[in-house]
């Protein structure tokens, strides 16, 4: 499938990502945006898209299929525009607030009449788990965290796992008192490709997977918990508890929220394929893809490719992230791009968003 052949097998008029579950830290050391450049981004919610805007580029393009993910980037613009940080924080859901409402309320007035019409459907979703908890991946992980971790690991386990330990003491932690038997069952159960299929991502997502899926998050949520340290993971604090705590994505950051606000003008927004945009003549010098070419089949993601390469600038940096269907530039293209190996490989093992199993990074040649 193609971008556009997606949009015709999976469904895209709900909220499917809520907030972005890819690290933008490594997007922003990877891509360098700068002053002067052009940046293209995949939406989604619209985090990494302002994460990146916050670096000072000339402009970023953020692309989407989905007219109800543009519309989560349009309430986070305006919630910029509107709202203290502390506000945007408990706007997005990670911080406790008995004022959402009043908060969606006051941004939602300055947005367009169809923008408040989808807003107001889902105000009590909102109100309850915070504008960045209203998705189905969101939701996916709330069944999970409520439901079933229960089940696995009390409260003041998943506490102690949040807290800052040093490498050793994190193994010793997972060996003893978190990775039971229980643990083991659940992920093979939640993280099986028809039940994630069911309630995560569209089964459609799903078509050229390879391997196992749920042994796949066992062996990254591994990695998560020991390698790296939990206490400074937002993606695996929102997971277990549903918000965030001190350690927060990069776009809502205390030290980014003036450049994000004072640079919303250079952020434009697009509905359509990433196919369109050498049509269209844009001219990019880096690119966030997300994860969009695992969902293609080779031929489909060779043409993709393509696109891309019409619309960059000799020198533009590009990157994605494969989950489980390896993909990389191309044979057909291989020439016209440096794979920036070095790189990526030091940065692959700080990935927070911890379930992707590669992150690609590719350099037009000049």
């Amino acid at each position: 499938m193609s971008t556009a052949e997606i949009a015709a097998h999976a469904a895209f008029d709900t909220i499917r990502y809520a907030q972005v579950w890819e690290d933008a830290d490594m997007l922003v050391e990877a891509l360098k945006p700068k002053a002067g450049d052009v940046v293209v981004s995949i939406a989604s919610a619209g985090d990494n898209a302002l994460a990146l805007l916050a670096e000072g580029p000339e402009k970023v393009i953020a692309v989407d299929l989905s007219a109800a993910q543009l519309a989560c980037v349009r309430l986070r613009m305006a919630a910029y525009a509107r709202l203290s940080h502390l506000e945007l924080l408990q706007l997005i859901g990670s911080r406790p607030s008995s004022e959402r409402g009043a908060l969606l309320d006051r941004v939602a007035r300055t947005l367009s009449t169809e923008d408040q019409a989808f807003w107001a459907e889902r105000r009590d979703g909102v109100v309850r788990y915070g504008a960045g908890g209203v998705g189905k991946f969101e939701s996916y992980f709330r069944i999970f965290r409520r439901n079933l971790l229960p089940l696995v690991h009390g409260q003041n386990t998943v506490r102690a796992l949040l807290e800052p330990r040093t490498r050793d003491e994190r193994e010793r932690f997972y060996d003893e008192r978190w990775n039971t038997r229980r643990w083991r069952g659940l992920l093979s159960l939640f993280f099986s490709r028809p039940i994630m299929g069911r309630l995560g991502r569209d089964p459609a997502f799903f078509a050229h997977v390879e391997g196992s899926v749920a042994e796949h998050v066992a062996r990254k949520t591994k990695q998560a918990l020991v390698e790296q340290d939990p206490s400074q993971n937002p993606y695996l604090a929102w997971i277990l508890t549903g918000r965030h705590f001190d350690a927060l994505p990069r776009a809502l950051r205390p030290e980014n929220f003036d450049a994000i606000r004072t640079r919303l003008d250079r952020l434009e927004l697009r509905q359509g394929a990433i196919e369109a945009l050498a049509a269209d003549g844009v001219r990019a010098d880096a690119f966030n893809l997300s994860d969009i070419f695992e969902y293609m089949s080779p031929p489909a993601h060779a043409q993709a490719y393509q696109s891309v390469l019409s619309s960059a600038n000799p020198g533009a940096r590009i990157a994605y992230w494969n989950m489980m269907a390896p993909r990389r530039a191309p044979d057909v293209h291989a020439a016209s791009v440096e794979a920036n190996t070095d790189l990526a490989t030091l940065l692959k093992p700080r990935d927070k968003a911890f379930f992707y199993a590669d992150f690609v990074l590719e350099s037009v040649r000049r």
